[in-house]
């Protein structure tokens, strides 16, 4: 849900090509005086776990998150083949784009099959669907249209990108349902975003009902929570006792550390922040170092309340972690660092030079096989730009499923994806580690690349400090669900002692 704007409350549905936050942004740029909220729908971006099997369930969904923001009865601006599910909601309905929707669900394009593919290229298949879209004739397909809103910028077909490819094929699943739920909805809808506007403000202001949202249940959640530098994407799982902060490994989000979140999750809060400049959190683009992000994790914890917690981190998140228990040892229980990077000084400037190629948002997609393909080869070589044998890494090539979920996190990071990574390479681990006080387990599972700073971790640490391997990396593929099972053993009976 993105809301913009202040005002009486619009529920804006944004359609199936393009992204809530670009809608949002939008219509607050075009309206201040009305206050937009913004669905992603069941399928699509933040909303994707909610997949639906039929369009009523969709349409069900759709009016219970309503429901939920104190919303009901609002009125709904429904973007081209939303129409049929703003149809089923309560409250007034303008439709934009519903006739070119209706052309589109006519011609019945041929989406194809979005199933993660092992060379990504299924994400270019969805990067040309919603370019075309937007750029050709709706009624033919076969030509570029005259008529209609500007065409998005490369930046803009990405966000849409990223919501559509959460789950290409509950998004899949939803443009069939949507196309066949066209042949009920009358007319064209408003002509233009402007007579929608005007329309809107001439119905009766709409009082928003208070809203109680729930952080508890069972499962993974998913919410934002606001610091200093922005706002902050986090996932949280477990009972409401024992909290412990989990920091991932740069550049992506904290979306591998599933295992983590429901391993620990048994018997804790776990709360695992996406790093502001990653994945869904808010986007600086500035420099940025160990220390900066290790206060945003304090702030985060300020944000949910939480005097004293316990800390576990990856390889950047270690990082983080560790900085954050010696500027604010009062905090922190007992710390996990997993891995953190402990490399000789001429590899670590070769890795400033070379890890970090751009990844900009193009119009014809060229990025996304970039990105497939770094991800790729991350697991086949270490660094994974050195594409030697005496680099190759002994791991399999995850599955398309994974790699596609990997690759997602990366380019939600979009331009600012290689901040955090820069700051864990310019950290002084070595100067730093020994001013760690607060009791730590040092670990690394046997395929980690930085399993060989164990060995140094142990001439620097001092105090309560435990230094050894782990049967499994548990948010790395391929790793045995014994393995991972005892590696979930051993945090626990660390954090427990």
């Amino acid at each position: 849900m993105w809301t913009a704007a202040e005002g009486s409350p619009v529920v804006v549905l944004p359609g199936l090509v393009q992204a809530a936050s670009v809608v949002a942004a939008r219509l607050a740029g075009l309206a201040s005086d009305l206050s937009f909220v913004a669905f992603e729908l069941p399928g699509m971006g933040g909303s994707a776990d909610a997949a639906c099997a039929s369009l009523d369930e969709v349409i069900a969904s759709v009016q219970g998150g309503i429901d939920a923001a104190g919303l009901k009865g609002a009125p709904v601006l429904a973007f081209d083949l939303a129409a049929p599910i703003a149809q089923g909601l309560a409250g007034p309905k303008l439709f934009l784009g519903a006739g070119q929707a209706r052309a589109w669900a006519a011609r019945k394009p041929n989406i194809g099959d979005l199933s993660p593919r092992a060379d990504g290229t299924h994400l270019t298949a969805l990067f040309a669907h919603l370019r075309d879209c937007h750029v050709l004739d709706a009624r033919t397909g076969r030509r570029a249209s005259r008529e209609g809103e500007p065409l998005p910028t490369p930046t803009e077909l990405d966000a849409a990108l990223l919501a559509a490819s959460a789950r290409p094929q509950s998004y899949a699943s939803l443009w069939s349902m949507c196309c066949e739920g066209m042949r009920t909805v009358e007319g064209d809808g408003t002509a233009g975003i402007d007579a929608a506007l005007a329309q809107l403000r001439t119905m009766p202001r709409f009082d928003p009902a208070s809203a109680s949202q729930s952080t508890s249940g069972p499962g993974i959640m998913r919410s934002y929570v606001q610091t200093r530098r922005g706002r902050v994407h986090v996932r949280m799982s477990g009972p409401d006792q024992s909290p412990l902060i989990a920091l991932h490994s740069a550049p992506g989000s904290a979306a591998p550390l599933t295992p983590l979140l429901t391993g620990l999750g048994k018997s804790r809060r776990v709360i695992a922040p996406d790093f502001i400049g990653n994945g869904d959190s808010g986007k600086v683009d500035a420099p940025v170092d160990i220390a900066t992000l290790a206060q945003d994790a304090l702030e985060v914890a300020d944000a949910l309340g939480l005097q004293r917690f316990d800390l576990w981190g990856t390889h950047t998140g270690a990082l983080i972690a560790m900085e954050a228990a010696i500027i604010a040892p009062e905090r922190v229980g007992r710390v996990i660092l997993e891995a953190p990077p402990l490399l000789a000084p001429a590899f670590t400037a070769d890795l400033l030079a070379n890890y970090f190629p751009p990844l900009v948002p193009d119009g014809w997609g060229l990025y996304l096989q970039q990105a497939w393909n770094m991800r790729r080869d991350i697991f086949l070589f270490w660094p994974w730009y050195r594409a030697k044998r005496s680099a190759a890494r002994p791991l399999d090539v995850p599955d398309a499923a994974f790699l596609h979920d990997w690759t997602i996190g990366l380019l939600a990071s979009g331009a600012t994806y290689h901040r955090s990574y820069r700051a864990a390479f310019d950290y002084d681990t070595r100067a730093r580690m020994p001013l760690l006080a607060r009791p730590a387990f040092v670990c690394a599972g046997p395929a980690d690349m930085l399993a060989d700073g164990l060995q140094v971790a142990r001439s620097l640490l001092a105090g309560e400090a435990v230094v050894s391997p782990t049967p499994a990396t548990v948010w790395y593929p391929g790793q045995g669900a014994d393995a991972i099972e005892a590696t979930i053993g051993m945090y626990e009976r660390f954090l427990q002692t």
